[in-house]
């Protein structure tokens, strides 16, 4: 039943996310889980998989469910008015500036926060670190540099002293995914298309949460049923805790950039390639996300920007009202760090979507779009710092451009990505480019011919 965890670290966690998900858990259950040994009862499947399914048997809150659908053209039927394509018509050389800089604004972004992604460390650990260094606020890689406080950071080749190239992450390998999935079978691509590149193309060792179990509930159905049997319903949910976790919300760029000026679209594809590992906020997160990337090749102002996201997703959902909610709070904070209390407070401890989308929504407006202080501000509110990062990135670079984007951080990686996969050791940046905007040729006529015009 495990992947990275155990048994009964995984039932551990469904007990919160079945909490998030509004389920009255019946203190017998509760009970029964308590009676579990921690270490004994480890990998005891015996013992705990009839708890699991027991807890999985309890109905779901009814209204929270409504306003929460997992089915694409039931979470259109919610979600508000929005302009579904920005009937973006880029000369060739804008569009190719606009990818180059969302790609490498994404590899800036995730390297600046991937030496404090290891165990999350937290945000006042991040500052602490960085005070003592005297080089806060955040503005250039972190340095590795020992001032005797006993903080380390992780990432050797992302520390500032030895930075030359965006080292192998999954934030960047799901980039290259979504490329290649396009690449190879079109706009009209599945779910399924995206679950074979995953096996083709990465370890299992480099995936996690959601990621994971929804890689082994497909193995695993595959092995024992019906080749092609698998749903999206069931790799999602059995035995996945971590369906609203971040996961899907980090794969949104390489679906947004094929759809650049059609946010609907985006959030279409990102469906497509989320579905399967996650459910509810964490397909929304994806959706969102794509949404706003899709739409900063044209748009740039960041309360236009989130507009368009929350347009592409249930207008009642968990995510939606937290972003409402976030944009109050950056009304009435004078600064992000006060903005990220109040997040913290609501959200402490929790590593779903919903705080990480808020990070990423308060640094657009804090960092003004910049497209080295935005990612700063969001790596700085920890959660997750690299991922985040990436995401913000990627915003602020398809709004900038290559042409535009500050050289400090950007020069000095180099154009070049160097992946820990088999299938695309090493690349650059621009090369991924001008692969991206051939395919967004293609889906842009494909756009055309599902228009009618």
């Amino acid at each position: 039943m495990g992947g990275w965890l155990s048994a009964y670290a995984l039932l551990q966690d469904e007990f919160i996310q079945r909490t998030l998900e509004g389920c009255r858990i019946p203190a017998t259950l509760r009970r029964r889980f308590a009676e579990l040994h921690p270490i004994q009862d480890a990998w005891n499947d015996l013992r705990v998989n009839p708890i699991y399914d027991d807890l999985m048997a309890l109905p779901d809150d009814p209204e929270l469910a409504r306003r929460e659908p997992n089915d694409l053209s039931e979470i259109r039927a919610l979600r508000p008015a929005g302009v579904r394509d920005l009937k973006w018509r880029p000369a060739a050389d804008e569009l190719m500036d606009r990818l180059w800089g969302a790609w490498t604004a994404r590899c800036v972004g995730c390297a600046l926060g991937k030496p404090v992604e290891v165990g999350w460390m937290p945000r006042p650990t991040i500052k602490k670190y960085l005070q003592n260094r005297g080089e806060w606020p955040l503005r250039d890689y972190f340095s590795g540099r020992d001032v005797g406080d006993g903080l380390r950071i992780e990432s050797d080749l992302s520390q500032r002293e030895n930075t030359a190239f965006m080292q192998g992450d999954d934030d960047i390998t799901y980039s290259l995914v979504g490329l290649n999935v396009l690449e190879k079978h079109g706009p009209d691509f599945s779910w399924a298309d995206v679950a074979e590149s995953w096996m083709r193309h990465i370890p299992f060792w480099f995936i996690c949460g959601a990621e994971a179990m929804a890689f082994l509930n497909l193995l695993n159905h595959s092995c024992r049923q019906e080749r092609g049997s698998a749903t999206p319903a069931f790799t999602r949910r059995y035995r996945n805790p971590y369906r609203e976790y971040i996961g899907a919300q980090i794969r949104s760029d390489g679906w947004a950039w094929a759809c650049a000026g059609k946010p609907e679209l985006a959030a279409e594809f990102a469906y497509r390639d989320a579905c399967w590992t996650h459910e509810r906020n964490g397909i929304y997160g994806e959706m969102f996300m794509a949404a706003i990337q899709a739409a900063a090749f044209v748009e740039h102002d960041p309360a236009r920007l989130v507009d368009i996201g929350l347009s592409e997703i249930p207008r009642e959902c968990r995510l939606a009202q937290s972003v409402r909610q976030c944009l109050a709070w950056i009304k009435q904070c004078p600064d992000f760090e006060a903005c990220m209390d109040k997040v913290d407070e609501v959200w402490a401890g929790n590593q779903t979507t919903i705080p990480n989308a808020l990070a990423c929504v308060l640094s657009l407006f804090y960092g003004e779009m910049d497209t080295v202080v935005s990612p700063a501000i969001v790596v700085m509110c920890g959660l997750d710092p690299d991922s985040n990062g990436a995401t913000v990135g990627s915003i602020v670079g398809a709004a900038s451009g290559r042409k535009r984007m500050k050289p400090d951080l950007a020069d000095r990686l180099h154009d070049t990505i160097r992946n820990d996969m088999m299938a695309w050791p090493e690349v650059t940046m621009k090369e991924l480019a001008a692969r991206t905007a051939v395919v967004w040729h293609k889906v842009d006529e494909y756009a055309r011919d599902r228009s009618g015009r």
